[in-house]
Protein backbone atom coordinates (compact mmCIF):
# COMPACT_ATOMS: atom_id res chain seq x y z
CA UNK A 1 0.00 0.00 0.00
CA UNK A 2 0.94 3.19 -0.88
CA UNK A 3 2.50 6.24 1.32
CA UNK A 4 1.53 9.64 0.80
CA UNK A 5 2.08 11.23 -3.05
CA UNK A 6 5.11 13.57 -2.69
CA UNK A 7 3.12 15.94 -5.14
CA UNK A 8 -0.39 16.48 -4.57
CA UNK A 9 -2.69 18.76 -5.85
CA UNK A 10 -3.67 21.63 -4.39
CA UNK A 11 -7.21 22.18 -3.12
CA UNK A 12 -9.36 25.57 -3.09
CA UNK A 13 -8.85 25.54 0.85
CA UNK A 14 -4.73 24.95 0.20
CA UNK A 15 -4.35 27.73 -2.53
CA UNK A 16 -2.62 30.33 0.04
CA UNK A 17 0.27 29.30 1.81
CA UNK A 18 -0.19 28.73 5.63
CA UNK A 19 2.67 29.68 8.47
CA UNK A 20 2.71 26.33 9.66
CA UNK A 21 2.33 24.56 6.00
CA UNK A 22 5.87 23.39 6.38
CA UNK A 23 6.63 24.06 10.31
CA UNK A 24 9.78 21.99 12.10
CA UNK A 25 9.24 22.60 15.27
CA UNK A 26 13.31 21.64 16.23
CA UNK A 27 15.35 21.73 13.01
CA UNK A 28 16.06 18.18 14.03
CA UNK A 29 14.23 15.28 15.38
CA UNK A 30 14.42 14.34 18.35
CA UNK A 31 15.62 10.85 19.13
CA UNK A 32 12.41 10.09 21.96
CA UNK A 33 9.25 11.57 22.47
CA UNK A 34 6.85 9.70 24.73
CA UNK A 35 4.10 9.93 22.34
CA UNK A 36 4.42 9.97 18.30
CA UNK A 37 1.26 10.68 16.43
CA UNK A 38 1.33 9.93 12.83
CA UNK A 39 -0.92 12.17 10.66
CA UNK A 40 -0.95 15.86 10.55
CA UNK A 41 -4.57 16.42 9.70
CA UNK A 42 -7.83 16.71 11.82
CA UNK A 43 -7.65 13.72 13.63
CA UNK A 44 -4.00 14.70 14.90
CA UNK A 45 -5.37 17.62 15.64
CA UNK A 46 -8.09 17.28 17.74
CA UNK A 47 -6.40 14.43 19.89
CA UNK A 48 -3.64 16.86 20.71
CA UNK A 49 -6.17 19.62 21.22
CA UNK A 50 -7.90 17.56 24.20
CA UNK A 51 -4.60 16.14 25.76
CA UNK A 52 -3.32 19.63 26.27
CA UNK A 53 -6.69 20.62 27.52
CA UNK A 54 -7.25 17.66 29.92
CA UNK A 55 -3.62 16.74 30.93
CA UNK A 56 -1.50 19.59 32.03
CA UNK A 57 0.93 17.09 32.90
CA UNK A 58 0.74 15.34 29.39
CA UNK A 59 3.98 13.07 28.42
CA UNK A 60 5.65 14.66 25.35
CA UNK A 61 4.32 14.69 21.96
CA UNK A 62 5.78 14.19 18.87
CA UNK A 63 3.49 14.93 15.66
CA UNK A 64 5.23 13.44 12.42
CA UNK A 65 3.52 14.59 8.94
CA UNK A 66 4.34 13.13 5.29
CA UNK A 67 3.87 16.27 3.54
CA UNK A 68 2.61 19.60 4.21
CA UNK A 69 0.28 20.19 7.81
CA UNK A 70 -2.99 18.84 6.69
CA UNK A 71 -2.54 18.24 3.36
CA UNK A 72 -4.47 15.12 3.01
CA UNK A 73 -7.88 14.37 3.52
CA UNK A 74 -8.58 17.21 5.75
CA UNK A 75 -7.25 20.05 3.79
CA UNK A 76 -9.34 18.14 0.53
CA UNK A 77 -12.81 17.41 2.06
CA UNK A 78 -15.66 19.34 1.43
CA UNK A 79 -15.89 21.51 4.67
CA UNK A 80 -19.33 19.43 5.55
CA UNK A 81 -20.25 19.25 9.17
CA UNK A 82 -23.11 17.47 8.52
CA UNK A 83 -24.32 14.80 10.98
CA UNK A 84 -26.69 11.88 9.62
CA UNK A 85 -29.34 11.36 11.96
CA UNK A 86 -31.39 8.66 10.47
CA UNK A 87 -29.47 7.44 6.93
CA UNK A 88 -26.64 5.80 8.01
CA UNK A 89 -27.59 5.70 11.58
CA UNK A 90 -31.05 3.73 10.55
CA UNK A 91 -28.63 1.65 8.93
CA UNK A 92 -26.71 0.88 11.97
CA UNK A 93 -29.88 0.46 13.61
CA UNK A 94 -31.28 -1.87 11.41
CA UNK A 95 -27.50 -4.28 11.50
CA UNK A 96 -26.69 -4.02 15.13
CA UNK A 97 -29.89 -2.76 17.37
CA UNK A 98 -31.66 0.66 17.89
CA UNK A 99 -29.45 1.45 20.81
CA UNK A 100 -26.22 1.63 18.74
CA UNK A 101 -27.99 3.24 15.70
CA UNK A 102 -29.22 6.19 18.34
CA UNK A 103 -26.11 6.30 20.13
CA UNK A 104 -24.30 7.13 16.75
CA UNK A 105 -27.00 9.58 15.68
CA UNK A 106 -26.17 11.09 18.82
CA UNK A 107 -22.47 11.26 19.24
CA UNK A 108 -22.89 13.01 15.91
CA UNK A 109 -24.85 15.66 16.47
CA UNK A 110 -23.25 15.96 19.72
CA UNK A 111 -20.00 16.91 17.72
CA UNK A 112 -21.33 19.48 15.72
CA UNK A 113 -22.12 21.07 19.07
CA UNK A 114 -18.58 20.33 20.64
CA UNK A 115 -17.14 21.65 17.28
CA UNK A 116 -19.11 25.06 17.50
CA UNK A 117 -18.77 25.43 21.20
CA UNK A 118 -14.91 25.18 20.55
CA UNK A 119 -14.41 27.58 17.79
CA UNK A 120 -16.56 30.29 19.35
CA UNK A 121 -14.66 30.06 22.67
CA UNK A 122 -10.99 29.96 20.44
CA UNK A 123 -12.48 32.50 18.47
CA UNK A 124 -11.07 30.40 15.35
CA UNK A 125 -11.17 32.15 12.08
CA UNK A 126 -12.27 29.21 10.04
CA UNK A 127 -15.71 30.66 8.27
CA UNK A 128 -18.41 28.10 10.61
CA UNK A 129 -22.06 28.37 9.71
CA UNK A 130 -24.64 26.44 11.30
CA UNK A 131 -27.15 25.91 9.35
CA UNK A 132 -29.87 23.58 7.71
CA UNK A 133 -28.85 19.95 6.57
CA UNK A 134 -31.19 19.36 3.44
CA UNK A 135 -31.16 15.25 2.32
CA UNK A 136 -33.10 15.36 -0.98
CA UNK A 137 -34.35 12.01 -2.81
CA UNK A 138 -35.41 11.31 -5.93
CA UNK A 139 -37.15 8.51 -6.26
CA UNK A 140 -40.35 7.21 -4.24
CA UNK A 141 -38.39 4.22 -2.83
CA UNK A 142 -36.07 6.23 -1.50
CA UNK A 143 -38.64 8.73 0.18
CA UNK A 144 -40.33 5.55 1.94
CA UNK A 145 -36.71 4.13 3.34
CA UNK A 146 -36.32 7.42 4.63
CA UNK A 147 -39.78 8.05 6.17
CA UNK A 148 -38.92 4.28 8.02
CA UNK A 149 -35.64 5.44 9.35
CA UNK A 150 -36.47 8.49 10.36
CA UNK A 151 -39.62 6.93 12.59
CA UNK A 152 -37.37 4.24 13.54
CA UNK A 153 -34.87 6.84 15.01
CA UNK A 154 -37.38 8.36 16.99
CA UNK A 155 -35.93 11.66 14.63
CA UNK A 156 -37.71 15.14 15.27
CA UNK A 157 -35.97 16.57 12.33
CA UNK A 158 -38.12 18.16 9.65
CA UNK A 159 -39.39 15.35 6.58
CA UNK A 160 -41.11 17.08 3.49
CA UNK A 161 -43.57 14.65 0.94
CA UNK A 162 -45.69 16.91 -0.31
CA UNK A 163 -46.56 18.18 -3.63
CA UNK A 164 -44.29 21.16 -4.07
CA UNK A 165 -41.40 19.80 -2.58
CA UNK A 166 -39.01 20.76 -5.27
CA UNK A 167 -40.08 24.47 -4.16
CA UNK A 168 -39.32 23.56 -0.57
CA UNK A 169 -35.55 22.31 -1.32
CA UNK A 170 -34.75 24.14 -4.74
CA UNK A 171 -34.23 21.16 -6.35
CA UNK A 172 -35.60 19.74 -9.52
CA UNK A 173 -37.15 16.16 -9.40
CA UNK A 174 -37.17 16.26 -5.73
CA UNK A 175 -39.59 13.83 -4.36
CA UNK A 176 -38.52 14.41 -0.46
CA UNK A 177 -36.46 15.81 1.23
CA UNK A 178 -35.13 16.03 5.23
CA UNK A 179 -33.71 18.56 6.96
CA UNK A 180 -31.97 19.08 10.18
CA UNK A 181 -29.02 20.89 11.80
CA UNK A 182 -25.61 20.97 9.91
CA UNK A 183 -23.25 23.38 9.67
CA UNK A 184 -19.71 23.77 7.36
CA UNK A 185 -16.58 25.71 7.62
CA UNK A 186 -12.95 26.35 5.94
CA UNK A 187 -11.14 23.02 7.27
CA UNK A 188 -7.52 23.76 7.09
CA UNK A 189 -7.66 27.09 9.08
CA UNK A 190 -9.60 25.20 11.54
CA UNK A 191 -6.50 22.37 12.01
CA UNK A 192 -3.90 24.98 11.82
CA UNK A 193 -5.39 26.78 14.50
CA UNK A 194 -4.90 23.58 16.96
CA UNK A 195 -1.85 23.13 15.82
CA UNK A 196 -0.41 26.65 16.70
CA UNK A 197 -2.32 26.23 19.96
CA UNK A 198 -0.41 22.71 20.79
CA UNK A 199 3.15 24.09 19.34
CA UNK A 200 2.59 26.87 21.68
CA UNK A 201 2.12 24.54 24.86
CA UNK A 202 5.24 22.30 23.51
CA UNK A 203 3.91 20.00 21.48
CA UNK A 204 6.75 19.10 18.30
CA UNK A 205 5.76 19.39 14.94
CA UNK A 206 7.71 17.53 12.38
CA UNK A 207 6.09 18.06 8.91
CA UNK A 208 7.81 16.36 5.22
CA UNK A 209 8.78 13.62 7.56
CA UNK A 210 7.25 10.28 6.34
CA UNK A 211 7.60 7.61 8.61
CA UNK A 212 8.30 4.62 6.59
CA UNK A 213 8.43 1.72 8.92
CA UNK A 214 7.42 0.70 12.75
CA UNK A 215 9.06 -1.73 15.01
CA UNK A 216 8.72 -2.80 17.91
CA UNK A 217 11.54 -2.79 20.71
CA UNK A 218 12.57 -6.12 23.09
CA UNK A 219 11.47 -3.20 26.13
CA UNK A 220 8.08 -2.85 24.43
CA UNK A 221 8.92 0.80 22.96
CA UNK A 222 8.11 1.47 19.38
CA UNK A 223 11.14 2.25 17.02
CA UNK A 224 9.43 4.47 13.80
CA UNK A 225 12.01 4.91 10.62
CA UNK A 226 11.55 8.12 8.80
CA UNK A 227 12.65 10.19 5.78
CA UNK A 228 14.66 12.07 8.45
CA UNK A 229 15.85 9.50 11.02
CA UNK A 230 14.47 7.23 13.97
CA UNK A 231 12.79 8.09 16.61
CA UNK A 232 11.90 5.93 19.51
CA UNK A 233 8.37 5.97 21.09
CA UNK A 234 6.71 4.62 24.21
CA UNK A 235 3.41 5.23 22.66
CA UNK A 236 1.92 5.72 18.93
CA UNK A 237 -1.12 6.99 17.51
CA UNK A 238 -1.37 5.66 13.95
CA UNK A 239 -3.76 9.14 13.33
CA UNK A 240 -2.82 8.24 8.90
CA UNK A 241 -6.47 7.07 7.82
CA UNK A 242 -5.99 6.23 3.86
CA UNK A 243 -2.36 5.69 4.50
CA UNK A 244 -2.63 3.08 7.70
CA UNK A 245 -1.92 -0.37 5.48
CA UNK A 246 1.19 1.16 4.12
CA UNK A 247 2.93 1.12 7.86
CA UNK A 248 0.47 -1.80 9.11
CA UNK A 249 0.32 -4.84 6.65
CA UNK A 250 -2.84 -6.24 8.65
CA UNK A 251 -4.88 -3.25 7.80
CA UNK A 252 -5.04 -4.02 3.94
CA UNK A 253 -8.33 -4.17 2.79
CA UNK A 254 -9.34 -2.99 6.37
CA UNK A 255 -8.57 0.63 5.63
CA UNK A 256 -9.08 1.07 1.82
CA UNK A 257 -7.37 4.14 0.28
CA UNK A 258 -10.47 5.71 -1.60
CA UNK A 259 -10.31 8.42 -4.11
CA UNK A 260 -12.40 11.09 -4.66
CA UNK A 261 -13.10 14.52 -6.19
CA UNK A 262 -14.50 18.16 -4.88
CA UNK A 263 -14.40 21.14 -6.84
CA UNK A 264 -15.86 24.89 -6.37
CA UNK A 265 -18.21 26.17 -8.51
CA UNK A 266 -18.36 30.12 -8.49
CA UNK A 267 -21.40 32.36 -9.51
CA UNK A 268 -20.71 35.33 -11.98
CA UNK A 269 -24.81 35.49 -13.15
CA UNK A 270 -27.80 36.25 -10.76
CA UNK A 271 -28.92 33.17 -8.77
CA UNK A 272 -31.14 31.93 -5.78
CA UNK A 273 -29.88 32.45 -2.35
CA UNK A 274 -28.50 28.92 -0.76
CA UNK A 275 -28.58 29.03 2.77
CA UNK A 276 -28.36 24.89 3.62
CA UNK A 277 -25.85 23.01 2.74
CA UNK A 278 -27.28 19.52 1.19
CA UNK A 279 -26.69 16.10 -0.03
CA UNK A 280 -28.60 14.95 -2.84
CA UNK A 281 -29.58 11.23 -2.64
CA UNK A 282 -29.63 9.62 -6.53
CA UNK A 283 -29.43 6.22 -5.42
CA UNK A 284 -28.26 4.38 -2.07
CA UNK A 285 -24.56 4.02 -3.04
CA UNK A 286 -24.22 7.85 -5.58
CA UNK A 287 -24.82 11.06 -3.83
CA UNK A 288 -23.25 14.43 -3.82
CA UNK A 289 -22.80 16.92 -1.15
CA UNK A 290 -22.83 20.74 -1.19
CA UNK A 291 -21.90 23.35 0.55
CA UNK A 292 -22.56 27.52 0.15
CA UNK A 293 -19.44 29.37 1.11
CA UNK A 294 -19.75 32.98 2.62
CA UNK A 295 -18.11 34.20 -0.73
CA UNK A 296 -20.74 32.89 -2.91
CA UNK A 297 -19.09 29.80 -4.14
CA UNK A 298 -20.37 26.62 -4.15
CA UNK A 299 -18.37 23.22 -2.70
CA UNK A 300 -19.41 20.38 -4.77
CA UNK A 301 -18.16 16.61 -4.37
CA UNK A 302 -19.39 13.19 -5.07
CA UNK A 303 -19.98 12.21 -8.89
CA UNK A 304 -19.14 8.93 -8.17
CA UNK A 305 -21.72 8.04 -11.39
CA UNK A 306 -18.54 9.40 -13.38
CA UNK A 307 -16.19 7.08 -12.40
CA UNK A 308 -17.78 3.91 -10.31
CA UNK A 309 -17.34 1.73 -12.63
CA UNK A 310 -14.04 1.81 -13.13
CA UNK A 311 -12.49 0.72 -9.86
CA UNK A 312 -8.99 1.07 -10.18
CA UNK A 313 -9.96 4.80 -10.68
CA UNK A 314 -11.13 5.09 -6.88
CA UNK A 315 -10.41 1.67 -5.06
CA UNK A 316 -7.39 1.28 -3.18
CA UNK A 317 -6.00 4.08 -5.40
CA UNK A 318 -4.15 6.69 -3.19
CA UNK A 319 -2.89 9.07 -6.21
CA UNK A 320 -3.93 12.27 -5.27
CA UNK A 321 -1.60 14.21 -7.83
CA UNK A 322 -4.27 14.73 -10.52
CA UNK A 323 -8.14 14.40 -10.63
CA UNK A 324 -10.16 12.02 -12.23
CA UNK A 325 -10.70 13.51 -15.84
CA UNK A 326 -14.51 11.59 -15.89
CA UNK A 327 -15.32 14.12 -13.29
CA UNK A 328 -14.38 17.11 -14.73
CA UNK A 329 -17.66 16.85 -17.29
CA UNK A 330 -20.18 15.53 -14.57
CA UNK A 331 -19.15 19.16 -12.98
CA UNK A 332 -20.28 20.92 -15.95
CA UNK A 333 -23.63 22.67 -15.56
CA UNK A 334 -24.09 21.11 -12.27
CA UNK A 335 -26.24 24.06 -10.99
CA UNK A 336 -27.93 24.53 -13.46
CA UNK A 337 -29.25 20.95 -13.75
CA UNK A 338 -30.01 20.42 -10.95
CA UNK A 339 -31.11 23.79 -9.23
CA UNK A 340 -34.61 25.57 -9.85
CA UNK A 341 -34.05 29.41 -10.84
CA UNK A 342 -29.98 28.59 -11.83
CA UNK A 343 -30.12 28.21 -15.57
CA UNK A 344 -29.36 31.71 -16.52
CA UNK A 345 -26.44 31.94 -13.64
CA UNK A 346 -23.60 31.18 -15.48
CA UNK A 347 -22.23 28.99 -12.34
CA UNK A 348 -18.95 27.30 -13.68
CA UNK A 349 -16.39 24.78 -11.99
CA UNK A 350 -13.59 26.97 -10.91
CA UNK A 351 -11.11 24.66 -9.38
CA UNK A 352 -11.33 21.00 -8.99
CA UNK A 353 -9.02 18.46 -7.09
CA UNK A 354 -8.79 14.69 -6.24
CA UNK A 355 -8.65 13.73 -1.93
CA UNK A 356 -8.01 10.24 -0.40
CA UNK A 357 -10.38 8.83 1.79
CA UNK A 358 -9.79 6.22 4.21
CA UNK A 359 -12.85 3.68 3.81
CA UNK A 360 -13.26 1.21 6.77
CA UNK A 361 -14.04 -2.09 5.88
CA UNK A 362 -17.31 -2.30 7.90
CA UNK A 363 -17.49 1.54 7.06
CA UNK A 364 -17.18 2.37 10.87
CA UNK A 365 -14.80 4.19 11.97
CA UNK A 366 -11.64 2.21 13.69
CA UNK A 367 -10.65 3.86 17.48
CA UNK A 368 -8.54 2.71 20.09
CA UNK A 369 -5.85 0.24 20.89
CA UNK A 370 -4.54 -2.06 18.26
CA UNK A 371 -5.51 -5.34 18.78
CA UNK A 372 -2.21 -7.65 20.19
CA UNK A 373 -0.05 -4.42 19.26
CA UNK A 374 0.43 -2.58 22.95
CA UNK A 375 1.44 0.61 22.87
CA UNK A 376 -0.03 1.37 19.47
CA UNK A 377 -3.54 2.85 19.03
CA UNK A 378 -5.60 3.80 15.57
CA UNK A 379 -7.72 6.62 14.98
CA UNK A 380 -8.41 6.51 10.86
CA UNK A 381 -11.04 5.15 8.74
CA UNK A 382 -13.67 7.51 8.69
CA UNK A 383 -15.04 6.52 5.70
CA UNK A 384 -15.71 10.34 3.93
CA UNK A 385 -17.54 10.74 7.04
CA UNK A 386 -14.58 12.03 10.17
CA UNK A 387 -16.25 15.35 10.32
CA UNK A 388 -18.96 15.25 12.10
CA UNK A 389 -16.79 12.51 13.98
CA UNK A 390 -13.61 13.34 15.06
CA UNK A 391 -13.67 16.27 17.23
CA UNK A 392 -15.28 13.93 20.40
CA UNK A 393 -13.41 10.86 19.07
CA UNK A 394 -10.51 12.57 19.68
CA UNK A 395 -11.33 13.22 23.32
CA UNK A 396 -11.58 9.66 24.25
CA UNK A 397 -8.87 9.12 22.68
CA UNK A 398 -6.92 11.39 24.65
CA UNK A 399 -8.47 9.37 28.19
CA UNK A 400 -7.16 5.65 26.52
CA UNK A 401 -3.85 7.33 24.93
CA UNK A 402 -3.02 9.35 28.03
CA UNK A 403 -5.76 8.46 30.72
CA UNK A 404 -5.26 4.92 30.72
CA UNK A 405 -8.85 4.47 30.52
CA UNK A 406 -10.45 1.17 28.52
CA UNK A 407 -12.86 2.03 25.20
CA UNK A 408 -15.86 0.90 27.57
CA UNK A 409 -15.28 4.23 29.75
CA UNK A 410 -14.76 7.03 26.96
CA UNK A 411 -18.32 7.40 26.12
CA UNK A 412 -17.33 6.42 22.15
CA UNK A 413 -20.07 4.65 20.04
CA UNK A 414 -19.50 1.15 20.94
CA UNK A 415 -19.61 0.35 16.73
CA UNK A 416 -16.36 2.39 16.86
CA UNK A 417 -13.77 0.10 19.11
CA UNK A 418 -11.69 -1.72 17.18
CA UNK A 419 -11.64 -5.35 18.00
CA UNK A 420 -10.36 -8.25 16.45
CA UNK A 421 -13.24 -9.43 15.13
CA UNK A 422 -13.87 -6.46 12.86
CA UNK A 423 -10.86 -7.65 10.84
CA UNK A 424 -12.94 -10.43 9.59
CA UNK A 425 -16.26 -8.73 8.52
CA UNK A 426 -17.90 -8.70 5.03
CA UNK A 427 -15.70 -6.00 2.99
CA UNK A 428 -19.08 -3.60 2.76
CA UNK A 429 -17.08 -1.18 0.13
CA UNK A 430 -16.79 -3.90 -2.93
CA UNK A 431 -20.23 -4.79 -1.96
CA UNK A 432 -22.00 -1.59 -2.34
CA UNK A 433 -19.27 -1.33 -5.27
CA UNK A 434 -20.58 -4.75 -6.92
CA UNK A 435 -24.38 -3.27 -6.00
CA UNK A 436 -23.66 -0.14 -8.06
CA UNK A 437 -22.45 -1.99 -11.03
CA UNK A 438 -26.15 -3.87 -11.47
Amino acid sequence: MSLPHPQGMSSFWRKDPLPLDNHRSTPHLPAESDLVIVGGGYSAGALVTHILAEYPDHPSILVLEARQLCSGATGRNGGHLKPDPYSHAGALANEHGLAAGQEVAAFENANLVAVKKYIEQENVDCDLVVTRGCDVHFKEEQVAQAKKALQMMNSGDAFQTCKNVEQVSGVKNARGCVTFTAGHLWPSKLIHHMFRQAIAQGVNVQTHTSVQSLTRLPDGRWSLLTSRGTVIARQVVMATNAYTAALLPEYHEQIIPYRAVSCRIVTPGKAPLLTNTYSLRFTDWDFDYLIPRPDGSIIVGGARSAYCQKKDAWYGNADDSGVIEETRRYFDGYMQRHFIGWEESNAHVDDIWTGIMGYSRDKLPRIGPIPHRDGLFIMAGWTGHGMPQIFLAAKGMAEMVVGGKPYSQTGLPRLFEETPDRMKAPNKVLEGWSKAKL
